[in-house]
């Protein structure tokens, strides 16, 4: 990938207990990139998530620059927001947490819900929520933006829209990281990791991942590689 490197994850390992979930992790994101984590469930990618964040500290490794000295927006796998909140309410909130923030409409409009503004967020669709949760990631402008799983229990039509924002905030320079389980969605980045019992099992381009494991599609590379069937959407898959 081409691009200045936004994120430089070096030798990440992190165990809970005597439980190793991640054994030495190491990438890098560019600008206006977009990374995709995929693996099975428990191969670590919200822990890895975490850890870029500056939510968790690993137990060895770094992460440069270090969250503390640098903008990272972060939407986790379960966000939690005010119920009786409208959209503008919940994304004025976050916007004055911060010193310089982009404004509330401007972020409504990023993510598409500007017909929903006045909104309470307990009144938003399950596909709305997420693009709330994108919205309050990007709010600030970071220059890198984690998302664990935008996408998960989304109708076709409401996945394309969160990945067609991915694939806008790329294109004005923003690295995206996610974590997912949709492989036909996993196709729009521009590389993929396979992680597979804490550690990278196989790295590169969708078409090199198919390439290195003479398969067609990703789901036909990941079963190939982990020996574990994740989420196929129709549309996308025949890019990979």
């Amino acid at each position: 990938m081409s691009g200045s490197p936004v994120l430089t994850v070096d030798g990440i390992k992190h165990a809970f207990g005597q439980v190793a979930v991640l054994e030495g992790i190491s990438f890098e994101c560019p600008d206006g990139s977009v990374t995709a984590l995929i693996g099975p469930n428990g191969s670590g990618k919200t822990t890895l998530l975490r850890i870029i964040a500056g939510v968790l500290e690993p137990t060895v490794g770094t992460v440069e620059p270090p969250a503390v000295s640098r903008p990272v927006g972060y939407l986790p796998q379960n966000p939690d927001f005010r119920p009786a909140f409208t959209v503008s309410e919940t994304i004025e909130f976050y916007a004055g947490l911060l010193e310089e923030p982009s404004t509330p409409e401007e972020t409504i409009d990023r993510v598409g819900l500007g017909g929903v503004a006045d909104r309470r967020v307990d009144a938003l669709s399950g596909g709305m929520k997420r693009l709330l949760g994108v919205a309050l990631a990007i709010v600030g402008q970071p220059p890198i933006v984690l998302l664990d799983e935008p996408t998960g229990d989304l109708d076709p039509r409401m996945t394309d829209h969160i990945f067609e924002t991915i694939e806008s905030l790329a294109d004005d320079g923003t690295a995206v990281l996610l974590a997912t389980h949709d492989l036909a969605g996993a196709t729009m980045a521009d590389e993929v990791l396979v992680l597979d019992r804490g550690e990278i099992a196989l790295r590169g381009p969708p078409s090199d991942i198919t390439g290195e494991t003479g398969t067609e599609t990703m789901a036909e590379a990941f079963l190939s590689i982990v020996g574990t069937e994740l989420t196929v959407r129709g549309g996308r898959e025949g890019q990979s």
